[in-house]
Parts: structure tokens; sequence; C-alpha cells
């Protein structure tokens, strides 16, 4: 899958990296992150304009470091969800139509289950997007393992992978 992914004509690729938030709107754009362990990766995509977007959050709430959630928005959950969502808006997408898809909020060790931060990301955006009339089409959550998250922009369509396994959402 990823392979014909990369084989798109004009295929571009957009890393999103950790605390970061990436949007577009160029069907050969497939945005990319890597090392979702505890963060969480949200894939959004708006089927009718084919504007996609990807966020790579590490924390749940910007309380922690408020700082630094004025720094680097997309560090947080909810600092990072609205921040999406908003650049999606701007470029022409419509709240009723975009698809979402996440994947992460792992434990990858017992140093991150003692603090629970995976579970904790994935109960605040949960939340967020219950209060907000968003629903999530399909995840890979949870778990042990770190994935990577890739959304082709062109057709939507979202691929996770993690060490031997590689699944479409």
């Amino acid at each position: 899958m990823i392979a014909a992914l990369r084989r798109q004509e004009g295929f571009v690729a957009a890393r999103v990296g950790i605390g970061d938030m990436k949007t577009s709107r160029d069907p050969c754009t497939v945005l990319e992150t890597i090392g979702l362990g505890s963060c969480v990766g949200i894939a959004a995509w708006d089927p009718k304009t084919g504007i996609g977007g990807m966020l790579h959050y590490m924390l749940p709430l910007s309380s922690l470091n408020p700082a630094r959630a004025q720094a680097s928005p997309a560090t947080f959950a909810d600092t990072g969800v609205p921040l999406l969502f908003r650049e999606m808006y701007a470029l022409g997408a419509n709240k009723g139509d975009i698809v979402i898809k996440i994947a992460g909020g792992a434990s990858l060790n017992a140093a991150m289950e003692m603090f629970s931060v995976g579970k904790r990301n994935l109960q605040v955006l949960k939340k967020m997007f219950d209060q907000n009339g968003f629903r999530v089409a399909a995840h890979d959550i949870g778990g042990s393992r770190s994935r990577t998250l890739r959304l082709a922009v062109g057709d939507g369509r979202v691929i996770v992978s993690s060490p031997g396994q590689e699944v479409e959402l």
C-alpha cells in the first residue's frame, strides 16, 4: 500500500513532526507522521473539497505548559485539534463532510503506563469530538506498538504502519 502511494505521479511527501500540523489541498500530497507511541495522530479529509489535514499531538492539555502551548499549539490536543480544523476550514473544508481517522495512544513502556499518557490523550480527544459533533470513522489505537500514519490527500486513503503490519483504515 505504501509503495502504491509513493508511485502516484507527482507524489509529494509532507512530513508532520511531533507536535506539528499540516493541511493541504494538493491531490499529489501524502501527509505522513512517524513515531506515534502515546502521541495521537489525526488524519482528516473532506471528500467534497479534497482538503486534508494531519495533526500529531503529544499531550492532552495545554494547562500542563501554557507557554509551550502558545509557542507550539499542535503539541496539545486541546489547542492542536481546534487549530487543525480552523486551518482546514480556511482552505474551504466543510465540518459536516470531514472524515476523521486516528492512530496512536499506545503505552510503549512501564513509565508511560504509570502516567497513562496515551489513554489520557485518547480520552481528551473523545471528549472534544463528542462536544463538537465529530465522529471517528476508523482508528488504530492503544496497545503497545509505535505507528506511522499516512493520508493521501488526493483520495483520502489512510494507512497505518507498524513493525510487521500495515493496514488501510
